[in-house]
């Protein structure tokens, strides 16, 4: 590691929602630059009791608002409001605190930090990379924010369980490359501005479109934001590197008078790397133009899974990686946990099982294009079945800036149930200003056989009146919904039971 990396020996950190994904990789890259951490989180999971296991001590009495006698310094979760107790804490005994993109562009400064930005597909082109450069000898560091049952051991690999996250090596193992500064892989998401504070030395940007507008207001701030984190690169000569999508991205925009390197890639012809997908046989292509391509058969369906290993595969040829072992790894991909994730099948006594999936997907976009790809690569009609989908909306302002938008999204569904909008960061007023009604109506004006029901143990029970056998059943969203689909699948054969506080078909 360079001599510039952050060290941390002896110090004291204390981790305010130390059990996310993002946070918990976090606490244990910490922990290997020497820090001693502990941290807090509001409810216990499968993730704290690693960390507990791993000698971690962790609290779950928030509202307290008691620290340790020595802390050195808080870093705490996107989540985590100023008013939060442990919070106020800090600022009465004046201890500095730093926010989980703040410390993570620590991390980056002194390794070579690959930031993946864009508001689709980050988590799955971040576990794709990161799976690409295990089983290529890289040996790299990589924070996803989703779990990924490959990252440890690769692709290729033995793996024992999910994680989202691996500790690699402080210097590029192997490659075109080796001997420089160890490979850090991490989203840079852009809400609240956060990837503004990340320092990576290679970036991608993947898609730029309107979403969180309660922070930006406006696509063209969006767009503006974008382009200020990608100044962040450093120049060419410096090893700096942007890899942008040709199309939908706003590249030109974005990429003018930057001095890093910039590289575009997409379907289009004009694209330094050029993408190839065929639907029916999953088979990507890449290559440079006039140069021979590289191809390998996607695990995962869709357009936007092809463009994800696209992607991932040309970031690993600017680390030093050797193509063939990356499209090996590729193409024996399994995918993360909540990102079209094939759950099991719901047997009944006669005719095709209904096939369960659940996915993250919370912006229209999404969710037409993870609906696509699964009627494509599943094809209930053949089978004598539908596409139901479970969406829990995520955030009321999402929702309300969205409305429209989200009632296109769902043109590939022929069933689709609404529960509550699922609340996180709005205000109450907000929360006020729309309701997983207006979405319902909103539907059933484009034709859609939609419902609202609620809590999420009456959806269950719905389930089991309305999924027929060769359905394709699709539950997605950002929120707790996973608990849907594997409430469905537990319910196994048993009786179906009449649902409450339903609103009735129209």
């Amino acid at each position: 590691m360079a001599s510039d990396a952050w060290r941390l020996e002896g110090e004291s950190v204390y981790m305010i929602g130390i059990g996310g994904c993002g946070m918990s990789g976090l606490a244990r890259m910490l922990r290997s630059r020497g820090a001693e951490v502990s941290g807090s989180d509001r409810d216990e999971s499968q993730t704290s009791s690693d960390l507990i296991g791993e000698g971690i001590e962790i609290r779950f009495d928030q509202a307290a608002g008691v620290l340790p006698d020595r802390v050195d310094r808080v870093v705490a979760s996107a989540a985590i409001k100023p008013d939060h107790p442990e919070m106020l804490e800090a600022d009465r005994r004046g201890v500095p605190v730093m926010t989980y993109a703040e410390a993570l562009g620590r991390c980056m400064v002194g390794m070579t930090g690959v930031a993946l930005a864009g508001t689709h597909g980050k988590s799955t082109t971040s576990a794709m990379l990161g799976c690409a450069l295990v089983d290529a000898g890289i040996d790299p560091t990589v924070l996803v924010g989703a779990q990924c049952g490959q990252l440890a051991g690769g692709a290729l690999g033995r793996n024992d369980r999910a994680t989202g996250f691996r500790l690699g090596s402080p210097t590029i193992a192997s490659g075109a490359m080796a001997g420089a500064p160890g490979v850090l892989i991490a989203e840079s998401c852009e809400f609240d501005r956060s990837f503004h504070h990340h320092r990576p030395t290679i970036a991608s940007i993947a898609s730029v479109e309107a979403d969180h507008l309660d922070i930006y207001g406006s696509l063209d701030a969006i767009v503006e934001a974008f382009g200020e984190f990608a100044m962040l690169l450093p120049p060419a000569e410096q090893g700096g590197k942007l890899l942008i999508a040709h199309d939908g991205a706003h590249r030109r925009e974005i990429a003018a008078g930057l001095a890093c390197a910039v590289e575009t890639i997409g379907f289009n012809p004009q694209a330094d790397w050029i993408v190839t997908f065929d639907p029916a046989t999953r088979q990507v292509g890449v290559r440079k133009k006039r140069s021979p391509a590289c191809a390998w058969t996607a695990p995962m369906p869709g357009v936007h899974n092809a463009m994800n290993s696209a992607t991932a595969f040309v970031l690993g040829l600017m680390l030093g990686a050797e193509p063939s072992r990356l499209a090996r790894s590729l193409e024996a991909f399994g995918g993360v946990q909540r990102r079209c994730q094939m759950l099991g099948e719901r047997r009944f006594d006669v005719g095709p099982p209904v096939v369960v999936y659940d996915d993250y997907g919370h912006h229209p976009t999404e969710v037409d294009a993870t609906l696509r790809a699964l009627r494509e690569h599943v094809r209930p009609e053949q089978r004598g079945g539908r596409v139901v989908c479970v969406f829990q909306p995520h955030q009321h302002s999402r929702t309300r800036f969205f409305l429209d938008e989200f009632a296109s999204a769902f043109e590939q569904a022929d069933v689709v149930i609404v529960p509550q909008i699922y609340f996180v960061r709005d205000s109450e007023a907000e929360k006020q200003r729309v309701s997983a009604g207006d979405l319902v109506e909103k539907l059933r004006g484009k034709g859609v056989r939609a419902m609202h029901l609620h809590p999420f143990e009456a959806i269950v029970e719905q389930l089991e009146n309305v999924c027929r056998p060769g359905d394709l059943l699709v539950v997605m969203g950002a929120g707790p919904v996973w608990k849907v689909a594997r409430g469905y699948l537990a319910a196994g054969l048993t009786p179906a039971i009449p649902a409450t506080r339903v609103e009735a078909w129209r």
